[in-house]
C-alpha cells in the first residue's frame, strides 16, 4: 500500500508541476511604452469625463472595446465648438480631432488599464459639425487617425467613416467614436 502511494504521489507531481496554473505572461505588442509615447508626442492623458446621461465611455465585449462618441476639449478643459469651415478652419478642426483622440485614449485607459494591451484601433466614426455646402470631412478627422498611427504605428490604422453633421451636441467641432480590440 505504501508503494501505492509513493506511486500515486509521484504521479500527481509530474502531472501538475505548477499547481497554482500560473499564466504565462504574454508577449509584449510594443517595442516601446504607449504612454511614454503619446507624451513625447506632446500629448497628455486626463481623467475622462463622466456621462451625462444613461450610457457609458465603453463597454467591452470579448476582445473588443466600443467606445462612446467623444469631442475635443482645449487645455482648461473646455469644449471646442463651432462649426469647422464657418466658426473653425479646417486646420482647427483637424487639431480638435487630434484632442479628440487623445480623449478616447484616456476614456480606453480607464476602461481597460493599460494602453500597451492595444491590439489594434479597428473602426472608427468621425462626425464633423459642419453646414451642408463643407466637403472636406476627411481632412478633419485626419487629425484624430494621424493620432492613431502615430501612437500606434501600423497597429493604429482603421477602417474609417468621416461624415458631415448639420450639428453635434454642445455645438462640438466634432465627435468621434471607435472600436478597438485588445489583448486579454
Amino acid at each position: 500500500m505504501k508503494q501505492l502511494t509513493s506511486l500515486f504521489i509521484l504521479l500527481l507531481f509530474a502531472c501538475n508541476t505548477n499547481p497554482k496554473q500560473e499564466e504565462v505572461p504574454k508577449a509584449a505588442l510594443y517595442d516601446y511604452d504607449v504612454e511614454e509615447r503619446i507624451e513625447a508626442l506632446g500629448h497628455k492623458l486626463s481623467t475622462p469625463t463622466k456621462p451625462v446621461a444613461n450610457y457609458v465611455n465603453a463597454v467591452k465585449t470579448g476582445n473588443l472595446v466600443f467606445m462612446a462618441g467623444k469631442g475635443p476639449r482645449d487645455a482648461e478643459g473646455n469644449l471646442i465648438t463651432g462649426k469647422v469651415g464657418i466658426d473653425l478652419t479646417i486646420e482647427e478642426g483637424y487639431a480638435a480631432a487630434t484632442k479628440t483622440a487623445i480623449a478616447q485614449l484616456s476614456a480606453l485607459k480607464a476602461e481597460i488599464g493599460d494602453l500597451n494591451k492595444v491590439v489594434r484601433i479597428v473602426k472608427v466614426l468621425g462626425m464633423v459639425n459642419c453646414d451642408d455646402n463643407f466637403t472636406q470631412h476627411p481632412e478633419v478627422i485626419n487629425g484624430f487617425s494621424d493620432t492613431m498611427v502615430a501612437i500606434f504605428g501600423e497597429r493604429g490604422k482603421h477602417a474609417r467613416a468621416a461624415v458631415g453633421m448639420g450639428s453635434l451636441p454642445r455645438d462640438l467641432a466634432c465627435e468621434i467614436e471607435m472600436i478597438v480590440e485588445i489583448q486579454d
